[in-house]
């Protein structure tokens, strides 16, 4: 067998060796049905169980009660982007969206086919380069919900306070960093996430949101873009992504075992702290994108004296088993994706890499 390779991938991202080796284990006859989980009929007892343990799971690790209610949804975070708004922004009702970087310029494009939208705060002058300061933010008069996007992939940085609005519903993108550490999950009326960075595989968006939201809402939407559906039926109202929402489950039974969101966070910081230092002592042959109070535990983006000399990176950084570290191709340079699956002798890797890289060249 091939040797397993350190994966920066930005997404679909790195997932824990335990967690692969037992699906491994299973694949072929799941819990004695004599059936795969790729299989398997979402309506058997099997797959409810399964459906039900991810939900109890996430609300455990998050600290939420029955108000709240886990669906497992389909197309991905961008659908979300058009789902929100659908539901939740009535006519003569605003949507404020604070930006702070490609995405939640994507979730505002959406949510202006369907409404009033307004611009709460953006840091778009500077690339992205920092989280607005929660005194730059202006809402509108009698907002429908705050938007915001919790880390941002491309550029590199993450809300480190997680702002709150009173009595206005704060909704949240967190597909890049949910679960990095604990936080206080009963701030957000609604947070969603593609599963495909930080949860699990492709194929499954996890929506976490207080049952009033899932309930009456507007009946002149599709039936399956009404979070109603979905909420009513258990997420199975239509075959749901099965083999997904299961490794799911597998990696939140993961966090569990590492000591949940407290154990995620020690070592998350561990791992970003590693190259951070090596991107801080270089005397300038590193570059960070983000400013130092806005950066991300989950992406780390960095750019190098000149293009060549990154491309010189990445290549050789691939065939050293460093896989996934050019950065995107809005922002270029590097960028190194530290999810929770990856482990902190990868970034003790990568850090060392960068010290025999600079000393070669810089």
């Amino acid at each position: 067998m091939a040797q397993r390779v350190f994966n920066f991938n930005a997404g679909p991202a790195v997932l824990p060796l335990e967690v692969l080796e037992e699906v491994q284990g299973e694949l072929l006859n799941y819990q004695e049905t004599g059936m795969s989980i790729l299989e398997i009929s979402h309506r058997s007892k099997a797959y409810e169980a399964i459906n039900r343990q991810a939900e109890a799971n996430l609300k455990e690790l998050l600290g939420l009660g029955d108000n709240y209610r886990v669906l497992f949804l389909q197309g991905g975070a961008s659908t979300q982007f058009a789902m929100i708004p659908m539901n939740f922004l009535p006519p003569g009702r605003t949507a404020d969206y604070i930006l702070t970087g490609a995405w939640s310029e994507k979730a505002l494009k959406e949510a202006k086919l369907f409404g009033n939208t307004h611009v709460a705060a953006t840091t778009a002058e500077g690339n992205y380069k920092r989280i607005p300061n929660l005194d730059e933010i202006q809402l509108s008069d009698n907002p429908a919900y705050v938007h915001i996007t919790s880390n941002n992939t491309i550029f590199g940085t993450q809300w480190k306070t997680l702002p709150s609005f009173g009595e206005v519903p704060l909704f949240a993108d967190m597909s890049s960093d949910i679960l990095y550490k604990p936080f206080d999950a009963e701030k957000f009326s609604l947070i969603y996430a593609g599963a495909q960075k930080n949860l699990g595989p492709s194929g499954v968006t996890v929506v976490i949101a207080r049952r009033e939201l899932l309930e009456n809402n507007p009946k002149d939407i599709p039936t399956m873009l009404r979070y109603e559906t979905h909420a009513k039926n258990d997420s199975l109202y239509n075959t749901p992504p099965a083999f997904s929402v299961y490794v799911l489950n597998l990696v939140l039974q993961w966090i569990k075992k590492q000591g949940g969101l407290v154990g995620m966070q020690k070592r998350n910081e561990e791992k970003a702290a590693l190259i951070y230092h090596t991107i801080d002592n270089s005397n300038g042959f590193y570059k960070g994108h983000a400013q130092k109070d806005s950066r991300s535990l989950m992406n780390i983006t960095f750019r190098l004296p000149s293009e060549e000399l990154e491309k010189t990176f990445a290549s050789e950084a691939e065939k050293a088993g460093l896989v996934g570290l050019k950065g995107h191709r809005s922002v270029g340079g590097l960028r190194a994706s530290t999810y929770n699956a990856m482990t902190v002798e990868g970034c003790r890797v990568l850090q060392q890499f960068m010290l025999n890289f600079q000393q070669k060249n810089g």
